[in-house]
C-alpha cells in the first residue's frame, strides 16, 4: 500500500477498503480489529465451494483524527460486490458495540471531555446489499447493524461515507440512510435497487443501466445532495472526506439530530410529503425534481464543475 501521505490525494473512488480505512484517520493511528491474520472467513462460502477472503471483504478498526477517536468500518466492493454476510455483519456489529461502550466510558470517566475528544463511527460503504450465498445470515446482519444504530443514538454519532465504485445499494442502502450523517462525493451512488437490477426486472425502457448520465443523476451524489439524502458533498479524494470527518468530529453531539433523515415523527412526516409530491409531479427524470427545487437550468447544473455546483445549487425543501 502507498504511504499515508500519498493516500491523501488518491481518488476515493479508486481506493480499496484498507486504503480508505488507513487514509481517513491520522497517519499511523489505525489499529485493525479481526484482520486477515485472524482468518475469520465465511463458513457458508467454503461449503458452497466459493473462494473466501481472510477479512471477509470488510476492514474494521480504530484510529483518530486529531483528538477524535474514530471507529472505522470499510467495505471492499471487489469481493462479491461488497455484499454482507455473517462474518462481515458480525464485524460491523462488533465495531459499533465497541464504539458505544467506549463513548459511554468517556462520558462516565471524563464528563468534561470536549466534543472533539468523544468518539464517532465512520462506515465507508461499498456494497450491493445482502450476500445471496448466505441468505438469512446476511439479512440478519443487516437487522443487527440497524439495531446497533438505534442503540448508538445520542451516544456516539454514526457517519456514512459513500464514494466507492460499487456504490451503496440493497438493504445496505437503508442502513446508510439510517446513519446520523451521510457524506458523499459526486461519484458516490446510493439507492435501494441497483440500476442493473431495475433493468433486469423492468426492462431497458424503464431504466437503461448503461446510460451513465441517467444512473448518476438518479442515484449519484449530486442528486442525493439536492434531495437532502446526503448532508455533505465533497471532492473525490481521501483528503476531502477526511477533512469533512474532522469537522464532524468537532461538532456538538446534540447537533447530529439535525442531520438525520429518519428517526422522528417530524422526519416521517417530511418523507410522506415527498411521497405525495412525487405522486403529484409524476417526474420522468431526476432533473424534473431539480427544477422543482428551484434550479432554473438543471442540465447545466448537472454538468457544472463541482465547486460551481455547490455554490449554485438549490436543495429540495419539501
Amino acid at each position: 500500500m502507498s504511504n499515508w501521505s500519498a493516500l491523501q490525494n488518491r481518488s476515493f473512488l479508486e481506493s480499496n477498503a484498507r486504503a480508505r480505512a488507513v487514509g481517513l484517520v491520522d497517519e499511523g493511528s489505525f489499529t485493525e480489529f479481526v484482520g486477515p491474520f485472524d482468518r475469520r472467513t465465511s463458513p457458508h462460502l467454503e461449503v458452497l465451494g466459493e473462494a473466501v477472503e481472510f477479512d471477509d471483504g470488510i476492514v474494521t478498526g480504530i484510529g483518530k483524527i486529531g483528538k477524535t477517536p474514530v471507529f472505522m468500518i470499510s467495505q471492499e466492493g471487489r469481493f462479491i460486490g461488497g455484499a454482507v454476510g455473517e462474518v462481515g455483519g458480525a464485524k460491523m456489529v462488533g465495531a459499533l458495540k465497541a464504539a458505544r461502550a467506549f463513548a459511554e466510558k468517556i462520558a462516565k470517566d471524563f464528563p468534561k471531555a470536549k466534543e472533539e475528544e468523544k468518539p464517532i463511527v465512520v462506515i465507508s460503504f461499498e456494497t450491493g446489499g445482502v450476500r445471496l450465498h448466505e441468505a438469512n445470515a446476511g439479512l440478519l446482519a443487516h437487522a443487527e447493524v440497524m439495531d446497533q444504530f438505534q442503540r448508538c443514538r445520542g451516544i456516539v454519532p454514526v457517519v456514512s461515507v459513500i464514494g466507492s465504485k460499487v456504490g451503496c445499494f440493497g438493504g445496505m442502502g437503508f442502513v446508510a440512510a439510517a446513519a446520523d450523517v451521510v457524506v458523499m462525493s459526486e461519484f458516490g451512488r446510493l439507492g435501494l435497487t441497483g440500476p442493473e437490477v431495475i433493468e433486469q426486472e423492468m426492462g431497458k425502457e424503464e431504466f437503461d443501466s448503461a446510460d451513465r448520465g441517467l444512473v448518476f443523476r438518479t442515484t449519484g451524489g449530486r442528486h442525493k445532495y439536492i434531495m437532502g439524502d446526503c448532508n455533505f458533498l465533497v471532492d473525490d479524494t481521501i483528503a476531502a472526506f477526511r477533512k469533512q470527518l474532522a469537522e464532524l468530529g468537532k461538532t456538538p453531539r446534540a447537533k447530529f439530530a439535525e442531520f438525520r433523515r429518519i428517526g422522528s415523527p417530524e422526519l416521517v412526516e417530511k418523507q410522506l410529503k415527498r411521497v405525495a409530491l412525487a405522486a403529484e409531479m409524476q417526474p420522468k427524470d431526476a432533473r424534473d425534481v431539480w427544477a422543482k427545487a428551484g434550479n432554473a437550468d438543471p442540465a447545466a447544473l448537472g454538468n457544472a464543475p463541482l465547486d460551481d455546483f455547490r455554490k449554485a445549487v438549490k436543495r429540495l425543501t419539501v
